[in-house]
């Protein structure tokens, strides 16, 4: 019901009125929660709350990620005829579904991959090492997710110089690794930082942790509930 209209009516029609509009908000509330995709919610917030996100690569990861606390998937696998399907399996969950979109078989490397992802699944965002489709996303209503593979100094000074002229929603490093490469990021940018790759152990997420990233993903499931 309108609000304006409320103003209007009769005091005995107010407080039917009054209920209508308590219901109206609330079922708005209820949604906002349960999808997580909502405006309302903050990923810096959905970081602090799961800082360690479920990365998976298969059905079976997928499957044992579903029994875990984590707010976040990773999906790194599936092809255009199945990634609806995965992704309808993690939003049954109540779990944020991102998609990397340059993993889907099927997918090409325009924009209009992007396109697919919104169009015909749930996803909450994708992933891409290509700037391009991340703009898309957010362009759409997606978050994006920027993926850099730092292999050398050039790789480095590249990437600080991407986040000085573009601001994802987050960026994962990879390798998560390097404690010291990740601790220059920091310094470079405030963007939301997730370290992934080569994380063998509770020491290397806490280093990564200790240099100042605000979450990290994994395909290992022993690191999962770390």
């Amino acid at each position: 019901m309108n609000s304006l209209k409320y103003l209007h009516l009769q005091q005995s029609e107010k407080q039917n009125a009054f209920w209508l509009l308590l219901f109206d908000f609330l079922k708005e509330l209820v949604y906002d929660r349960e999808s997580m995709g909502g405006k309302n919610v903050k990923l810096e917030d959905v970081f602090a709350s799961s800082p360690v996100i479920t990365a998976v690569k298969d059905d079976t990861g997928l499957r044992h990620a579903m029994e875990k606390d984590c707010a976040i998937v990773f999906i790194l696998y599936g092809t255009i005829c199945n990634i609806a399907q995965i992704v309808e399996t993690v939003k049954e969950h109540g779990k944020l579904a991102i998609v990397h979109v340059d993993l889907i078989m099927g997918l090409g490397s325009k924009e209009v991959a992007v396109d697919f992802i919104k169009e015909n699944t749930q996803a909450d965002g994708i992933i891409s090492t290509k700037p391009g489709l991340v703009k898309r996303a957010m362009e759409l209503g997606l978050i994006g997710g920027q993926r850099a593979f730092l292999i050398d100094s050039i790789a480095l000074e590249n990437t600080r110089k991407q986040l000085a002229s573009f601001r994802p929603d987050f960026m994962e490093i990879m390798p998560g690794m390097m404690p010291k490469i990740l601790r220059l990021i920091r310094e470079t940018s405030s963007v939301l930082l997730v370290a992934g790759g080569l994380l063998s152990d509770k020491q290397d997420i806490m280093a990564a942790f200790q240099a100042g990233v605000d979450a990290v993903s994994t395909t290992k499931e022993d690191l999962w509930e770390v």
